[in-house]
C-alpha cells in the first residue's frame, strides 16, 4: 500500500512539474508575469559598454526610447547574421519612425569582437544597429542581467565558437523587459507590432 501511494505521490509530482513547466513557456513567449510586480525587471538591468566607434554606451542612454536587444558574435555561422538581417529588414520598414528605437547587438564573445570587428561586421545590416562589446567581465554581467545562456564551445582546429541563447528582447521607454520579439512573420507585421511601443 504504502508502495503504492509512493507511486501515485510521484505521478502527482511529475504532472505538476510538467504544468509549471507549460505555465513558464507559455509566459515568457507572451511576455507577460504570471504575477504583476512591483520591483526591478526580471529580465536587463545597467551596463556600461562600448560601441563599435569605441564610444562608451550605459543603460542610462537608451532611456525614453524602445529598445531591441540581441545576443552573438562576428564568427557566427548563421543564426547571428541572419537574425540581424532580419532586424534590418523591420528597421527599414519603420522607415523614419526607426530613429525613435534603438537596436542593440552585444557581443557574447568579446575575445574576438572588438569596436573595430564590430563595425567592420555591422557594416553588412541597417546603419541603425549598435554594436556592443566591453571586457569579459562586462559582457559575462550584461548576459547574466538577460538571462542569456553562453557556452565557448572548442573545435577541431584550435578555434571555437558559441552557444548563445538566440532571442531578441524588446524592452521599453524605461528599460523594463516587454517580451521576446517574433522575427518569424513578415518585415512589415513585424514594423507594425513596434510602432505601438514607439
Amino acid at each position: 500500500m504504502k508502495a503504492r501511494t509512493a507511486q501515485i505521490l510521484l505521478m502527482l509530482a511529475g504532472f505538476l512539474a510538467g504544468v509549471a513547466s507549460i505555465v513558464l513557456v507559455v509566459v515568457l513567449v507572451s511576455g507577460r508575469d504570471p504575477v504583476p510586480s512591483a520591483g526591478a525587471a526580471a529580465i536587463g538591468g545597467p551596463f556600461s559598454l562600448v560601441d563599435q566607434n569605441g564610444r562608451t554606451v550605459t543603460d542610462k542612454d537608451l532611456r525614453g526610447h524602445p529598445f531591441l536587444v540581441f545576443f552573438g558574435f562576428t564568427h557566427c555561422p548563421d543564426v547571428c547574421p541572419t537574425s540581424l538581417f532580419e532586424i534590418s529588414e523591420v528597421l527599414g520598414k519603420l522607415g523614419p519612425d526607426a530613429q525613435k528605437l534603438s537596436t542593440l547587438f552585444v557581443t557574447i564573445d568579446p575575445e574576438r569582437d572588438t569596436p573595430a570587428a564590430m563595425k567592420d561586421y555591422l557594416a553588412s545590416f541597417n546603419p541603425r544597429l549598435v554594436g556592443l562589446t566591453g571586457d569579459p567581465a562586462a559582457i559575462a554581467a550584461v548576459a547574466k542581467e538577460y538571462r542569456v545562456y553562453v557556452k565557448k564551445v572548442p573545435l577541431e582546429n584550435g578555434e571555437y565558437t558559441m552557444d548563445h541563447t538566440a532571442l531578441v528582447y524588446l524592452m521599453d521607454k524605461e528599460g523594463r523587459f516587454v517580451t521576446p520579439f517574433n522575427l518569424k512573420r513578415t518585415p512589415e507585421d513585424a514594423a507594425a507590432d513596434l510602432r505601438r511601443y514607439l
